[in-house]
């Protein structure tokens, strides 16, 4: 796939985003979900090791391929590794999938509600090491708790200033200030960020597009207008700690978002099962989570 191809896919493809980019600090949960406890490794490069392990037996995977996943966000180091000799970006492109890559370095502490990104001093680089590699875009994640304005506005610029920095590079910014969907005023953070995300769309300059990674909102249809307007390449679902069946009902409830799920995706597999009962896992969860992305008879029952 060329990047013509690719824009293509993403715009309409019949299918979703996988999330495969837990970072260091999130790792060892992700492996223990996995059935590999935290004694199972004396240093971080065998921590490393082995969740790159668990990400390349995912994409190896028969059912791992475009006809469902049309895309997959990667942690940097998983960028940077190999599936059976080839640069994981091209393994994934030879599969039909597009690849995404997570930039953001954690989060800094709340304040006004939210949690802005940490700076980003080297981005320019790892951009420029994405794009030789064949990635096509980028995520960024930040978080809101509390319906309190200043602070999603000041996440929202936040976000549309790196996402300028993507785009200059020749690259599609996923854009995820994510609601917490714990937060006691969840449906009013969701209208407020609504608001802002829809300024800031009809403020960037250029014609490029962004896609948006949003929490699944409390009110179904709220991010309509978002997936519709003429700035936005796609929206995004991510399930914020729904287990999948939650996530995918919800998500079934929301037209024209797709779902970008990890946890909800990656929750029933375990290091122990065969190659055959691992496939058949993860592929009843692909099918489950495109169902869902693809099918929304449910928008207007």
């Amino acid at each position: 796939m060329n990047t013509a191809e690719m824009t293509a896919k993403i715009a309409a493809g019949n299918g979703f985003i996988a999330a495969l980019d837990q970072s260091g600090g999130s790792t060892p949960k992700a492996l223990k979900g996995y059935g590999i406890e935290e004694g199972a490794w004396s240093s971080d490069e065998e921590m490393f090791a082995l969740i790159h392990d668990m990400r390349s037996r995912i994409i190896k995977a028969g059912c791992f391929n475009g006809d469902k996943v049309i895309g997959a966000i990667l942690f940097e180091r998983t960028m940077d590794g190999q599936v059976d000799g080839k640069p994981v970006p091209q393994a994934l492109i030879e599969k039909g999938v597009v690849p995404f890559i997570k930039i953001d370095k954690g989060l800094e502490a709340e304040a006004n509600g939210v949690q802005l990104m940490k700076p980003m001093p080297e981005l320019d680089q790892l951009l420029t090491r994405a794009k030789g590699l064949g990635v096509f875009g980028t995520k960024e994640r930040s978080v809101i708790n509390l319906a309190n304005r200043e602070g999603i506005a000041a996440i929202v610029r936040q976000q549309f200033e790196v996402g300028q920095q993507v785009l200059a590079h020749g690259l599609v910014p996923i854009i995820e200030p994510e609601v917490n969907i714990k937060s006691p005023e969840r449906a009013k953070a969701d209208e407020m960020l609504r608001d802002e995300l829809l300024k800031a769309l009809d403020a960037m300059p250029g014609s490029d597009k962004v896609m948006l990674k949003l929490s699944i909102p409390a009110q179904p249809g709220l991010f309509d207008a978002l997936v519709d307007h003429p700035r936005v390449l796609r929206v995004v679902a991510l399930s914020g700690g729904f287990a999948r069946p939650e996530a995918c009902a919800e998500l079934a409830k929301n037209r024209g978002m797709i779902a970008s799920f990890s946890r909800a995706l990656l929750e029933d597999l375990r290091y122990q099962m065969s190659d055959e009962e691992f496939g058949a896992s993860l592929g009843s969860a692909i099918d489950e989570i495109h169902q869902a992305s693809t099918n929304k008879s449910l928008v207007d029952a």
